[in-house]
């Protein structure tokens, strides 16, 4: 077996390349810049990193900065950031063709984005939160915080999920949304 390298507390690193979309690459290739595994950023420069990763076409990579800030930052916002990070991973799967998986992180995205709106974080660590089942009793009851967008992206996602029912063009203006109001 090929030992992995590691960091100081042991876990294990990816040094493979990656192109746009997060896909690996062979070793020796030229991939994207990667994104450090200990990103740690505060919320707003969370949120305009990954908007100008978004902007430049790298949903993947805007995941990998979304997902630390769910990782790093306060219990109380973890369905945020993770909702957040879904939503970056469910505009990947679109970007590499993959529609039942965009379908997938989508709907979970927008169930976390409604129930943190609704002040319901007691489905955090449900897996199959967004499902399909609306787990808000009013959506917009909470604004969220940083200026971020829900309605917003709730509406964007929705759109998106009917156009890959419908089998609807997708621009890449539509995987470009707006993080924050």
């Amino acid at each position: 077996m090929v030992e992995r390298p590691r960091d100081e507390a042991g876990r294990a690193l990816n040094p493979r390349p990656r192109d746009r979309f997060g896909r690996p690459l062979p070793m020796g290739s030229v991939g994207v810049p990667r994104i450090p595994d200990d990103l740690n950023l505060p919320p707003q420069q969370t949120l305009t990193l990954a908007q100008q990763l978004l902007d430049d076409g790298l949903a993947f990579n805007a995941h990998e900065v979304l997902e630390a800030a769910w990782k790093n930052g306060p219990f109380a916002e973890r369905m945020l950031w993770q909702g957040l990070a879904q939503y970056a991973v469910g505009l990947t799967h679109i970007q590499r063709g993959n529609p039942k998986g965009a379908r997938t992180l989508l709907t979970r995205a927008v169930g976390r984005l409604r129930a943190y709106e609704s002040g319901d974080s007691r489905n955090s660590d449900n897996e199959s939160l967004g499902d399909g089942t609306d787990n808000s009793t009013e959506p917009g009851n909470r604004a969220l915080p940083y200026d971020i967008d829900g309605a917003g992206l709730i509406a964007r996602a929705e759109a998106l999920l009917a156009a890959l029912d419908t089998g609807a063009a997708i621009t890449e203006d539509d995987l470009k949304p707006r993080l924050r109001v």
